[in-house]
């Protein structure tokens, strides 16, 4: 009989497999949502990129102009990037201003490279940063909402 490596490796990938399916198979898999924090002030709409509201990052239709004042983010150390960005139809557009937040906050103000306009809609998307403390598009990440699952993003209203 041959000693065949093949048995060995199928057995561990299934036996991974079936661990990985039992984690993510239970809601409370040690996986604490982020605040207790709503999302006020969003208009409710529904399109395909929209994700369910976190917790973690709380904004309302505000004036338009070079700031967006975040009324509070709940992220743990060593925190996130906090970025503001145009919506267009469905989609997220381009990036008006990046911040960089340590940890929770009340009253964030995020300065914008270009203006927000009245009556447009925009969002705030959290990202982690890869390490070189810029923020990147291309390579930091997008930050997930562990009790969701989904990206941490908040729209509003500039008026």
């Amino acid at each position: 009989m041959t000693n065949s490596p093949v048995l060995p490796f199928v057995g561990g990938f299934m036996l991974g497999l079936l661990c990985a399916g039992a984690w993510f198979s239970t809601k409370d898999a040690l996986l604490l949502p982020l605040s207790p924090f709503s999302s006020r002030g969003q208009t409710a709409t529904s399109t395909s990129r929209e994700t369910p509201d976190s917790g973690a990052v709380s904004v309302v239709d505000q004036p338009a102009g070079l700031a967006v004042v975040l009324e509070s983010l709940t992220v743990p150390p060593p925190g996130v990037w906090v970025a503001v960005r145009e919506v267009n139809d469905s989609d997220l557009g381009n990036v008006l201003g990046a911040l960089h937040a340590t940890g929770p906050r009340t009253t964030l103000s995020v300065p914008l490279l270009r203006a927000t306009l009245p009556s447009l809609r925009y969002a705030v998307e959290l990202y982690r940063d890869d390490g070189n403390d810029a923020f990147d598009l291309m390579t930091d990440s997008v930050y997930v909402d562990f009790a969701t699952g989904q990206p941490v993003v908040a729209y509003f209203t500039a008026h």
